[in-house]
């Protein structure tokens, strides 16, 4: 009777941390739902944006921020989440993180490399380290506010314009669907201009600027800049939402499993029970 004691208490144990997953997976779910809303109404927006400052942008008249020089100073972005039970997206940040941090390590050429951290996890991850994390920014990475990062991007323009970084990478998780999430680690500065056969395209378009086109690449660069780091703010938060999703129902899944083979062992202990118990009764009327 112990025995059986003690397997429906792992039932009821593990049954009652199936409705927490359960319920966890329906508020990532909700969640997920608004943003992806959310990054699907800020995509075309951002795209059309940034097509608009590469058909500008041009070989020689280029703007500073898109020309490449020699790496010495690095920025590196890593966007996380606040809180646990996702899967392994905040491992996989993590751990290219690293790897980005010992490959720059490795380059004779790098004389500093400054680490930035969006997100509870990630910096909890990278303070226990070696690395030194130059900034981070708390509770930023399920609020989602524009102007928090936008004024973090510009900082990072004016740094580049500086001289003081010669490069900013940033690492992140895109949304592609529910289902998956693509590890993503891209250079935000220098602006990366698509190869044109013909560089000066722009200038067969047609258009007339007013005013002037490099005014207006003033005001654009910036701007798409901002918006793009943002894009990937909301791109991580939706793949946040999505993986702890998955991991929540797999949790469920694993738990139902678990309650099944449990709920077969107790059956069959109790079917031994009640036949050792019969067995001894016929004995003793026996005896």
């Amino acid at each position: 009777m112990a025995a059986l004691k003690e397997i429906k208490k792992r039932i009821n144990s593990i049954a009652s941390t199936r409705k927490t997953t359960s319920a966890m997976k329906m508020v990532a779910s909700s969640k997920l739902h608004k943003a992806e809303n959310v990054i699907s109404n800020m995509l075309p927006y951002s795209e059309a944006l940034h097509h608009i400052m590469e058909s500008l942008l041009t070989g020689d008249d280029a703007s500073m921020l898109s020309r490449e020089r020699p790496v010495r100073n690095i920025a590196i972005v890593a966007f996380s989440s606040d809180s646990s039970l996702c899967g392994a997206f905040n491992s996989n940040i993590v751990r290219e993180l690293q790897k980005t941090i010992a490959a720059y390590r490795k380059s004779r050429s790098v004389d500093h490399i400054f680490i930035y951290t969006i997100g509870r996890k990630v910096y909890d991850a990278v303070r226990k380290t070696d690395i030194t994390i130059t900034q981070n920014f708390e509770n930023l990475a399920g609020k989602s506010d524009y102007h928090t990062i936008a004024d973090f991007a510009g900082s990072l323009i004016t740094q580049f314009e500086r001289g003081e970084i010669d490069r900013a990478d940033i690492i992140y998780h895109h949304f592609k669907s529910a289902g998956s999430q693509e590890l993503i680690n891209e250079t935000l500065l220098p602006v990366i201009l698509p190869q044109k056969e013909n560089p000066d395209s722009h200038a067969n378009t047609g258009y007339i600027f007013e005013p002037s086109r490099e005014e207006i690449l003033r005001v654009v660069i910036p701007k798409s800049i901002k918006l793009r780091l943002y894009t990937m703010l909301l791109d991580s938060n939706a793949s946040e939402h999505a993986a702890r999703m998955i991991a929540m129902q797999t949790a469920t899944d694993n738990a139902d499993d678990l309650v099944s083979e449990l709920t077969i062992e107790y059956n069959k202990s109790r079917q031994q029970a009640i036949t050792n118990e019969l067995l001894d009764l016929i004995s003793g009327n026996m005896g």
